[in-house]
Formats: C-alpha cells, structure tokens, sequence
C-alpha cells in the first residue's frame, strides 16, 4: 500500500480570480481568503485551504497535491522516483509557505500531469463556516475528495502511478463510444485512505488538464440545495443528478471557472481494502447522469 494517504489539495489558474471567489463562496458553499504570495485559497473543513486559485494567461488545472504520512515516508518515495530516473523538484521556502506545507516536492506523470508530494501540513485550528450554510464536507482522512485526470498515454501512467507511487486498483470501466472502436480504458485509483479512489486516469486528454475533481456533503438534502444554486448563478450543468455503480455516489456534474467539471455528491462508498476484490463495471451510473446536458451545453455555447 502507497504511503500517500489523501488528495491534500489541487492548483487550479484563471485570470481573474473573482470568477472562482463568486463560484466557491455562493455556488460551493466554501469560504475564500487570499493566498500568501498570491492566489485564493478556497477553505471546505478546518484547514486553511483545499483548493488554491491562482493567476494566469489561461484558464485549467494546474497540480494534484497528495499527503504523505511524514518526512521518512516522503524521503523514501523521493528516493524510490529518482531510483527510477524520475525527475524532481523540490519546492522553495516561498512554494512550501503558499502550500501550507513541511516540504514539497513537484514531479509529472508521462502524460505531463503535474503532482505535488507534501508532508507536514500547517493548521490554524480556525472552524469552517459556510457562507451558504453547508454543514461540512467529509474530508478529514480521506483528503478534499477525487480527481480525475487524462492519460492519453495511458499504459505508462498507470505503471508510474501502481509502480512508483503505489496506488491500487479500485475498479476498471471500459468506456465503447462506438460499437466499431477501441473501448477507452478508465482505472479508478485508491491510497491510503477508505475513499472509493482518489485518483482517477482516463484515456484521453482534456484542454483543461483535468477531466473533473470531486467534493462530498453529508446528505442529500446538500446536494440539492447546490443544485439550486447551480441553477440560480447560472452556471452550466455538465450533467444531471444520477447515483454511480462503482462508488455509489449520488450526484451531478458542472463546469468551474477553469474550465473542467466539479462533482457536487454524497453517500460515496468507504472500503475495508482487506476485503475488496476489484472490478470491471460496464455502465457508469445505476440512475441519472445524463452527461449529453453537458455537450449540448458546450455545443450551444461554441455556437455563440
């Protein structure tokens, strides 16, 4: 088993950040704050952030930031990428204070996704309160939630991410858009944690550099109050409400400011890794999901 136990945070760049103050404070339901050395951090639990927002020429997904248990176990994967000709960067004093962070250490996947490996988090002990109301969102052990990134080179990312840093399978779907082509394989990816996965590696890219990343309520009453307010600020749906197969997670899909789709759920699995035998699942959802409101969206607004 990895010794990476959560998906700590992610990078995310736009132009301008109000864009990403409005959608996490008004649609999310997730407190702001600025960043130091610049950027927003977006808070969901006791820690300072989850989500940091910074400036840029254009509009994506920046990093993946995973947690380690210590300084032993981020010094012996370190050892283990450059045992393996790995490239790594370890971040400065000014990266690791805008991260919150001990040390972190900055390395890319084949496809080029970048990821960033911590230990040592800083805590200011200061409670969430939402601006909207949101309770909490199930975070803690299992990290900020999931994220889902492209793998068009997809055999070489699935070795770096099993060899190097020890995820295991969860469960597999290949997706056939056509009868006539090549299934397009997506693996779902789980660490040290009960999260169904954390990580997930599909196929194929994305302009974004991100496919979706994922957050959890604790009811279902939440999630449709989202879903009101999805509707109320206008933002665009990327798909409709549904209840997954894999890791039972009932909820809908819409677009960031960044251009890739945020998952809005609850009632997502938890799994005793002793006793979990991975598997294939043949359809993505037991109900809903209709993800074409999302292409239709996109198509509408190509159009424009």
């Amino acid at each position: 088993m990895t010794d990476i136990r959560a998906l700590s945070y992610f990078v995310a760049q736009i132009e301008n950040l109000d864009a990403w103050q409005r959608y996490a404070e008004d649609v999310l339901g997730m407190m702001t704050s600025p960043a130091p050395g610049g950027g927003l951090y977006v808070k969901m639990d006791e820690r300072p952030y989850r989500m940091l927002i910074v400036e840029g020429p254009s509009a994506g997904y920046v990093a993946s930031g995973w947690e380690l248990s210590g300084e032993r176990a981020f010094m012996a994967l370190l050892a283990r990428l450059r045992d393996a000709d790995v490239a790594v960067e370890l971040g400065d004093a000014a990266l690791c204070e805008q991260r919150g962070v001990q040390a972190v250490a900055i390395v890319h996947d084949p496809a080029g996704n970048r990821h960033e490996l911590t230990w040592g988090h800083r805590s200011d002990c200061q409670p969430f309160v939402s601006p909207q109301g949101v309770p909490r969102f199930l975070t803690g052990d299992m990290g900020l939630g999931h994220t889902v990134l492209p793998a068009p080179c997809f055999d070489e990312c699935r070795a770096f991410y099993r060899d190097l840093l020890g995820f295991e399978i969860s469960d597999v779907f290949n997706f056939k858009p056509a009868p006539d082509v090549p299934p397009v394989r997506i693996h779902f990816l789980h660490c040290a944690n009960p999260r169904h996965h954390s990580l997930a590696i599909a196929e194929y890219d994305v302009p974004s550099k991100c496919v979706h990343v994922m957050v959890e309520v604790e009811n279902m009453t939440e999630v449709g109050r989202a879903h009101d307010r999805v509707a109320a600020h206008g933002v665009p749906l990327s798909a409709t409400l549904g209840q997954h197969l894999n890791d039972r997670m009932t909820s809908f899909y819409m677009k960031t400011p960044s251009g890739f789709d945020l998952e809005y759920g609850c009632g997502g699995l938890q799994v005793d890794w002793n006793e979990h035998s991975a598997f294939e699942f043949t359809r993505v959802s037991v109900w809903g999901h209709d993800f074409s409101v999302g292409r239709q969206a996109a198509a509408q607004g190509e159009a424009q």
